[in-house]
């Protein structure tokens, strides 16, 4: 039987092994989605009741008492604009996820097996234009598995804060001189970020994918274009290659050899920083926090003064 142990260390692993284990599972449509099992803190069954939270989103079913705590119950069918799921009359199941250091309970209609995938078999959808889908695996049994942007979800139907401190715009004058690229599949990640830069008065570029990120910046190796930026900011979670992997093949470019990374994750546990850290990058926060984020890159910078 394995250990605790044993599954603390097959799943660090996966991180050093460019792969991810997801947990499949069945909305209202019957079509298999995917959630990466990081993420998830526990799966239950749905009460039939849940507290009702007045002037909330319509997908928020209500908060339901996780541990001793009120957590928001999201009808993740019903969030994408399909028929909700019938959890009164019918037996449904809780997803209880951490994102962005915020606990969610995402309710499914019935969770489905356990599967390991290499971020190389995941890909992004061509020709696909949903904002809530950012990539696509397949079973054994090759039918499809839609992995969702759950951080667009999560922005459209419960908001986030986008606001920065004041006090850190009083940095504007030596942050115009840095550039930043911004790496992440989410378009809602890489949006609340660029707003973050703006606010900041940072110059920056972006790419939804790392493998986008690294060929471009290997194109500009080739081409003698040498340190375009000061600081790389990269998710990890991404189809293709993860944000691990990508920092350690950056840190095989000798123009980007000893340039500050910070990997930002919704995926807040604490084993990611050491992670993150054995990667080769220099930091890491959890999403999403625009004055965290902030403060963080100017310490990357060694911006520590307004003068």
């Amino acid at each position: 039987m394995a250990t605790a142990i044993d599954e603390a260390i097959k799943r660090t692993s996966l991180s050093r092994s460019n792969q991810m284990e997801m947990l499949t599972f069945r909305l209202s449509d019957g079509q298999l989605y995917g959630i990466n099992v990081f993420k998830i803190i526990e799966i239950i069954e749905s009460p039939r009741r849940f507290d009702r939270m007045p002037h909330s989103h319509p997908a928020v079913k209500g908060a339901a008492d996780f541990r001793g705590k009120p957590i928001a119950v999201i009808d993740l069918s019903e969030a994408l604009g399909m028929p909700s799921i019938a959890f009164e009359q019918q037996l449904a199941y809780l997803i209880i996820c951490e994102y962005s250091q915020q606990l969610n309970a995402f309710l499914i209609a019935a969770p489905e097996t356990l599967l390991t995938r290499g971020w190389d078999e995941i890909h992004k959808p061509d020709g696909v234009n949903s904002a809530s889908l950012v990539a696509v695996a397949y079973t054994d049994n090759t039918e499809a598995i839609m992995l969702l942007d759950i951080e667009g979800i999560l922005a459209k139907v419960i908001g986030y804060n986008t606001e920065v401190d004041e006090k850190l715009e009083t940095y504007r004058e030596q942050a115009q001189r840095r550039k930043i690229l911004l790496v992440d599949d989410s378009r809602t990640a890489l949006t609340m970020m660029e707003q973050t830069l703006d606010r900041l008065g940072f110059e920056h570029a972006s790419h939804l994918s790392a493998v986008q990120a690294l060929a471009s910046l290997e194109a500009a190796e080739e081409k003698g274009e040498h340190g375009e930026y000061d600081l790389i900011i990269s998710d990890i979670e991404m189809p293709g290659m993860d944000g691990f992997t990508f920092t350690r093949s950056l840190r095989n470019l000798p123009s980007y050899h000893k340039t500050k990374v910070i990997l930002h994750s919704s995926m807040s546990n604490p084993s990611n920083r050491l992670k993150a850290e054995e990667a080769g990058a220099d930091d890491f926060v959890a999403k999403f926090s625009p004055n965290t984020l902030s403060e963080h890159v100017l310490k990357a910078l060694e911006i520590t003064s307004a003068d």
